[in-house]
Protein backbone atom coordinates (compact mmCIF):
# COMPACT_ATOMS: atom_id res chain seq x y z
CA UNK A 1 0.00 0.00 0.00
CA UNK A 2 3.15 2.33 0.64
CA UNK A 3 4.33 1.52 -2.23
CA UNK A 4 1.51 2.30 -4.39
CA UNK A 5 0.84 5.71 -2.67
CA UNK A 6 4.19 6.43 -2.83
CA UNK A 7 4.44 5.99 -6.38
CA UNK A 8 1.35 7.92 -7.10
CA UNK A 9 2.83 10.96 -5.29
CA UNK A 10 6.31 10.88 -7.59
CA UNK A 11 3.77 10.50 -10.73
CA UNK A 12 1.43 13.63 -9.79
CA UNK A 13 3.85 15.43 -8.25
CA UNK A 14 5.83 17.02 -11.46
CA UNK A 15 1.94 17.74 -12.89
CA UNK A 16 1.23 19.58 -9.67
CA UNK A 17 4.53 21.81 -9.84
CA UNK A 18 3.70 22.59 -14.29
CA UNK A 19 0.38 23.39 -13.36
CA UNK A 20 1.39 25.72 -10.38
CA UNK A 21 4.24 27.66 -12.39
CA UNK A 22 3.68 29.35 -15.68
CA UNK A 23 5.55 27.50 -18.01
CA UNK A 24 6.53 30.36 -20.37
CA UNK A 25 7.91 33.80 -19.49
CA UNK A 26 5.96 37.19 -20.55
CA UNK A 27 8.45 38.73 -22.83
CA UNK A 28 7.49 42.35 -23.86
CA UNK A 29 8.92 44.42 -26.71
CA UNK A 30 10.33 47.07 -24.21
CA UNK A 31 10.30 48.74 -21.20
CA UNK A 32 7.64 50.90 -21.61
CA UNK A 33 4.86 48.22 -22.41
CA UNK A 34 6.60 46.43 -19.64
CA UNK A 35 5.15 49.65 -17.41
CA UNK A 36 1.83 49.51 -19.22
CA UNK A 37 1.49 45.81 -18.46
CA UNK A 38 2.45 46.45 -14.92
CA UNK A 39 -0.18 49.45 -14.84
CA UNK A 40 -3.06 47.98 -16.69
CA UNK A 41 -2.90 44.86 -14.53
CA UNK A 42 -2.75 46.13 -11.12
CA UNK A 43 -6.20 48.15 -12.28
CA UNK A 44 -7.97 44.92 -13.25
CA UNK A 45 -9.19 42.05 -10.51
CA UNK A 46 -8.43 38.81 -10.44
CA UNK A 47 -11.73 36.55 -11.36
CA UNK A 48 -10.91 33.79 -9.07
CA UNK A 49 -9.42 35.30 -6.14
CA UNK A 50 -11.76 38.71 -6.30
CA UNK A 51 -9.49 40.34 -3.44
CA UNK A 52 -6.20 40.39 -5.49
CA UNK A 53 -4.87 42.53 -8.56
CA UNK A 54 -3.89 40.28 -12.09
CA UNK A 55 -0.71 41.11 -11.48
CA UNK A 56 -0.85 39.78 -7.78
CA UNK A 57 -2.85 36.42 -8.32
CA UNK A 58 -0.96 33.37 -8.41
CA UNK A 59 -3.95 31.47 -9.98
CA UNK A 60 -4.38 29.95 -13.30
CA UNK A 61 -6.94 31.84 -14.84
CA UNK A 62 -4.64 35.02 -13.95
CA UNK A 63 -2.21 33.58 -16.01
CA UNK A 64 -3.91 32.85 -18.66
CA UNK A 65 -5.76 36.70 -18.29
CA UNK A 66 -2.45 38.14 -18.11
CA UNK A 67 -1.09 36.56 -20.87
CA UNK A 68 -4.30 37.82 -23.19
CA UNK A 69 -3.54 41.07 -22.22
CA UNK A 70 -0.49 40.95 -23.43
CA UNK A 71 -1.81 39.35 -26.64
CA UNK A 72 -4.56 42.31 -26.55
CA UNK A 73 -1.41 44.99 -26.36
CA UNK A 74 0.85 43.39 -29.25
CA UNK A 75 -2.42 43.75 -31.20
CA UNK A 76 -2.51 47.37 -30.65
CA UNK A 77 -5.18 47.52 -28.35
CA UNK A 78 -5.31 50.67 -25.62
CA UNK A 79 -6.08 50.06 -22.46
CA UNK A 80 -9.81 51.12 -22.79
CA UNK A 81 -10.27 48.64 -25.66
CA UNK A 82 -8.64 45.99 -23.54
CA UNK A 83 -11.16 46.86 -20.12
CA UNK A 84 -13.86 46.87 -21.99
CA UNK A 85 -12.94 43.13 -23.81
CA UNK A 86 -12.61 42.17 -20.42
CA UNK A 87 -15.45 43.54 -18.59
CA UNK A 88 -17.38 42.03 -22.10
CA UNK A 89 -16.52 38.97 -21.08
CA UNK A 90 -16.72 38.93 -17.29
CA UNK A 91 -18.63 41.81 -16.40
CA UNK A 92 -17.63 45.06 -14.24
CA UNK A 93 -16.51 43.04 -11.13
CA UNK A 94 -13.36 42.54 -13.12
CA UNK A 95 -12.58 46.75 -13.01
CA UNK A 96 -10.95 47.62 -9.50
CA UNK A 97 -12.66 51.14 -10.60
CA UNK A 98 -16.06 50.43 -12.39
CA UNK A 99 -17.22 52.98 -14.32
CA UNK A 100 -19.89 55.41 -12.81
CA UNK A 101 -23.22 54.10 -14.79
CA UNK A 102 -26.80 53.91 -13.87
CA UNK A 103 -26.01 49.97 -12.24
CA UNK A 104 -23.08 51.45 -9.92
CA UNK A 105 -23.99 54.86 -8.93
CA UNK A 106 -25.12 53.00 -5.59
CA UNK A 107 -21.37 51.94 -5.54
CA UNK A 108 -19.99 55.47 -5.68
CA UNK A 109 -22.27 57.28 -3.91
CA UNK A 110 -23.60 55.05 -1.77
CA UNK A 111 -21.10 55.85 1.30
CA UNK A 112 -21.74 59.53 1.45
CA UNK A 113 -25.35 59.07 1.49
CA UNK A 114 -25.31 57.20 4.35
CA UNK A 115 -22.77 59.45 5.79
CA UNK A 116 -25.19 62.61 5.29
CA UNK A 117 -28.47 60.93 6.53
CA UNK A 118 -26.39 59.99 9.49
CA UNK A 119 -24.72 63.52 10.00
CA UNK A 120 -28.88 64.51 10.17
CA UNK A 121 -30.09 62.05 12.24
CA UNK A 122 -27.47 63.24 15.06
CA UNK A 123 -28.26 66.93 14.33
CA UNK A 124 -32.02 66.18 14.75
CA UNK A 125 -30.85 64.52 17.80
CA UNK A 126 -28.97 67.32 19.24
CA UNK A 127 -31.09 70.15 18.25
CA UNK A 128 -34.46 68.06 19.50
CA UNK A 129 -32.29 67.52 23.10
CA UNK A 130 -30.68 70.65 23.34
CA UNK A 131 -34.28 72.21 23.21
CA UNK A 132 -36.24 70.36 25.54
CA UNK A 133 -32.83 70.83 28.19
CA UNK A 134 -33.48 74.73 27.89
CA UNK A 135 -37.43 74.65 28.40
CA UNK A 136 -36.72 72.02 31.71
CA UNK A 137 -33.68 74.61 32.87
CA UNK A 138 -34.52 74.98 36.57
CA UNK A 139 -33.04 77.97 38.07
CA UNK A 140 -33.27 76.59 41.69
CA UNK A 141 -30.62 73.88 40.95
CA UNK A 142 -27.74 74.47 43.06
CA UNK A 143 -24.87 73.35 40.58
Amino acid sequence: MRALLLLAMLLLSPLARAQASDPTPLRFRDTAQETRFHQLTAELRCVMCQNQSLADSNAQIAHDLRREVLDLMNQGKSDEEIKRFLVDRYGEFVLYKPDIAGSTWLLWFGPALLLLAGGGIVFRIVRKRSAAGAVANDDNQEW
